[in-house]
């Protein structure tokens, strides 16, 4: 459901009245600085440019981008206030996290799988599988299946493709591994499927090594959040606010068309690891414009991990506790004032 209601936009003008044209530079050396959380995948592609076209500074927040490993750490360094800022994925772990009082405040949705094809994360086989003759999903019932780790969304998003050809986890070999070793796996044979997302799902693809099986299985599943430290936010709501801010300017210019500008390819790039040319044209992750997380998606996932037996609790985990519409909200407003 989108924040921004007619009346919501209306005042902006109020907002714009209250703020100065530009941001004092000034200000951003008095506002914390914020250490955010990265993974080296395109879906991660609104921090990188927020960050390297200035954005976050516009708003008046000095932000440092760090790279991690899974959402386990991000959670773990940001209940710890080790950091002030990352983007994990939705899962059990998480979900347990969440349910335990982990204290950590959710912001917004960081990315969303979008409901078109090409999938930025299809379920992916290996072109030897292929040549072999397993063509369908129901032909991998006992075959090596790739999956990140068994309490995240690799996890959910292959159960789901799993389910085109009447299989579930339990009918194949579950290898837990991440996505940049998939190539090596597909290569030699270790695997026959596996999960996969952009820009490594492309590269696969160019180096002949694998195809798009499934990639109808996910269509608007909420894949991302964005999480502070709870301490640091209850101190610092303005510095969230502004960080937000350019995230979601960042957001809007990509979701837009800002993927054909070569300068964002490189920007990317730079991040992920990968050459402009892996980057160009392949399929994104997207996000709800005003960055409000699809609460019915995530909770279809909770679903999946109960009956997986993987939640430590009763009933819904307490996200709401947790989310701070409030401060996504003003993010929004200082966008439509400074846009």
């Amino acid at each position: 459901m989108s924040f921004l209601s007619r009346r919501d936009l209306m005042t902006a003008a109020v907002v714009a009245a209250l703020a100065p044209a530009a941001v004092p530079a000034a200000w951003a050396q008095k506002l914390p600085k914020v250490d955010f959380l990265y993974s080296p995948f395109a879906d991660y592609a609104p921090f990188f440019v927020a960050k390297e076209l200035g954005f976050f500074k516009d708003y008046g927040v000095e932000v440092t981008l760090s790279p991690k490993g899974g959402t386990a750490e991000t959670i773990q360094l940001l209940a710890s206030g080790n950091v002030e800022a990352g983007a994990a994925t939705w899962g059990a772990g998480l979900f347990n996290a969440l349910d335990r009082g982990a204290t950590v405040a959710i912001i917004a949705t960081s990315a969303r799988m979008p409901s078109t094809v090409p999938s930025p994360s299809p379920f992916m086989i290996s072109q030897k599988a292929w040549d072999a003759g397993i063509r369908t999903v129901a032909a991998l019932k006992g075959k090596r299946v790739g999956i990140p780790g068994p309490s995240g969304f690799g996890m959910f998003s292959v159960a789901k493709a799993l389910e085109k050809g009447g299989l579930t986890v339990e009918d194949v070999e579950a290898v837990y591994l991440p996505p940049p070793a998939t190539a090596a796996a597909f290569a030699n044979g270790g695997l026959d499927a596996g999960w996969s997302i952009e820009p490594f799902a492309g590269q696969l693809e160019k180096q002949g090594l694998g195809r798009r099986l499934v990639e109808d299985h996910t269509f608007g599943t909420e894949l991302g959040l964005i999480a502070f430290n709870q301490d640091f936010v209850a101190k610092n709501e303005d510095a969230v606010v502004r960080f937000m801010a350019g995230y979601l300017k960042a957001a809007r210019l990509l979701d837009k068309g800002g993927w054909k500008d070569d300068k964002i390819l490189d920007i990317v790039a730079k991040y992920t690891g990968t050459e402009r040319d892996a980057l160009r044209g392949i399929p994104y992750t997207v996000r709800s414009e005003d960055g409000a997380i699809d609460m019915a998606s995530v909770r279809e996932q909770e679903e999946f991990f109960r009956k997986r037996g993987a939640l430590e609790y009763k009933g819904e985990a307490k996200i709401d506790a947790v989310y701070r519409r409030d401060l996504l909200k003003r993010a929004n407003e200082l966008v439509a004032s400074k846009p």
